[in-house]
């Protein structure tokens, strides 16, 4: 009987290349983690207004998609400011013409300037409906400047290209969450009433097309 040759003897790894093995290993692997945890860690990035979540003045979670499908006047008010009392009342009109089927004021406090809106969010909402009642939703105090700056009223400024100079700036949001106009606290509110309405009969005439 032939006797079969024993198995080939195994070239043993010199120092140098058993470095290279245990290098190349910890880099794949410290790859692979790296990519992972970037993938995991990326954050959403919102294509439209409606795809953000913001607080309500209770400190609850609201997410601005409920919203969608319908034409959004967003506005940074103030309470102490003395454009205060005019807005409330022009914008509290204006949902109440328009909204809330197909339109809504959108409210937003904040007091970058010159503290107009200080206190607490009670405190807010206490002084937003001293006069008369308001309908339309007021959110949480924000911040809309600086690195702090709320991330759905920064959309707005960044689609726009103006960041508000004070209080009562007004974003028109169309149904897709597209800022479509922008107006200064001074403009007068008769200009956003028409742009406003135009919008809204374009949505009615588009709801009944599909019909």
């Amino acid at each position: 009987m032939e006797t079969l040759p024993g198995p080939y003897p195994v070239k043993a790894h010199t120092p140098k290349a058993r470095m290279f093995l245990l290098f190349f290993s910890v880099a794949i692997c410290t790859g692979t983690l790296f990519l992972l945890q970037a993938k995991l860690t990326k954050p959403r990035k919102a294509k439209d207004f409606y795809s953000f979540d913001v607080l309500d003045l209770r400190g609850r979670v609201v997410s601005l998609e409920k919203y969608r499908g319908k034409a959004s006047l967003v506005v940074n008010v103030a309470s102490r400011s003395e454009q205060t009392e005019r807005n409330y009342r022009e914008l509290q009109e204006l949902h109440r013409e328009l909204g809330p089927s197909h339109f809504n004021v959108l409210a937003f406090p904040c007091a970058q300037y010159r503290d107009s809106d200080l206190g607490t969010n009670r405190d807010i909402d206490s002084s937003a409906n001293s006069n008369s009642p308001i309908s339309f939703p007021i959110f949480g105090q924000i911040k809309i400047m600086g690195s702090e700056a709320d991330p759905a009223f920064k959309f707005l400024t960044d689609s726009a290209q103006k960041i508000p100079k004070w209080n009562f700036w007004k974003f028109l949001v169309n149904p897709e969450g597209k800022v479509v106009k922008f107006w200064k606290a001074e403009e007068p509110m008769e200009a956003i009433r028409q742009e406003a309405t135009a919008l809204v009969r374009e949505i009615i005439l588009r709801k009944r097309a599909e019909l």
